[in-house]
Parts: C-alpha cells; structure tokens; sequence
C-alpha cells in the first residue's frame, strides 16, 4: 500500500481525534440519549473541536478521491506521496488552530489544504494525458 493510501486512512481518523477534544470532559454521557441536543450546548473549545470534527468529514472525500483518482491516472508516487503527506499536514494544524481558536491562520490552513486537493488533481490530469 503506498504512503497517498496511508494518508488517506489517517485523514479519515481525523474527525474521530478532533471529536475527542469535545468529549474530554465526558459530559457526552450524560446527554448521549439525544446527541444532537448535547452538541447544540457546546461552548468554547469543545464547540469549536466538534466544528472541525465535522469539518473534517467534509474534507475528507475530496482529498480521498483525488489520491485514488492520482492513483488510477498512475500520477508520479513519489510526488503524490508527498502531497498526500502534506495534505495530512495541512489538517492537523488546521485541526490545532481550531482549537486554539486562531481564526485567521485556521482558515489559511484550510485553504493550503484545498489548494493540496486541487494539486492533487492536476497531477492525475497530467498524468493521464
């Protein structure tokens, strides 16, 4: 399996390591009867760890396609191996601003992280013409 198809497997897990930060104070359990009661209650940075929870699953399937997709195309490994790497990169840290509440840089993170995906894409392009 390549390093890209790793990365894929680590950028799926991400949405579980940054819902652990909104549950860390186990007041989950008491309202996993109703769980989507107990998110709408969420403030400061369990609210914002499960923001990019869910931001994460919306990432995610771009990022998975473009690396299978790359992968099809037989796009350079090496390259995107490296790329993947970077993206995987990219939504820790995005992950790390979120709960550090840095606005600003989170948003210029998610935007490295998207310009990654596209990257990702031009070299299935190049590869597959």
């Amino acid at each position: 399996m390549t390093i890209a198809y790793w990365c894929v497997l680590a950028a799926g897990l991400l949405p579980f390591i940054a819902i652990t930060f909104a549950k860390w104070d186990k007041t989950y359990l008491r309202g996993n009867v109703s769980p989507r009661d107990w998110e709408a209650k969420l403030q400061g940075m369990p609210s914002r760890a499960h923001a990019a929870h869910l931001n994460s699953f919306e990432a995610f399937p771009l990022f998975a396609a473009a690396v299978i997709i790359a992968s099809l195309c037989k796009a350079p490994q090496t390259s995107l191996d490296y790329v993947a790497i970077a993206f995987v990169i990219a939504r820790v840290v995005y992950l790390g601003c979120y709960l550090a509440n840095l606005a600003t840089l989170r948003s210029l993170v998610w935007m490295v992280g998207m310009a990654l995906n596209v990257w990702i894409f031009f070299m299935a392009a190049k590869a597959g013409s």
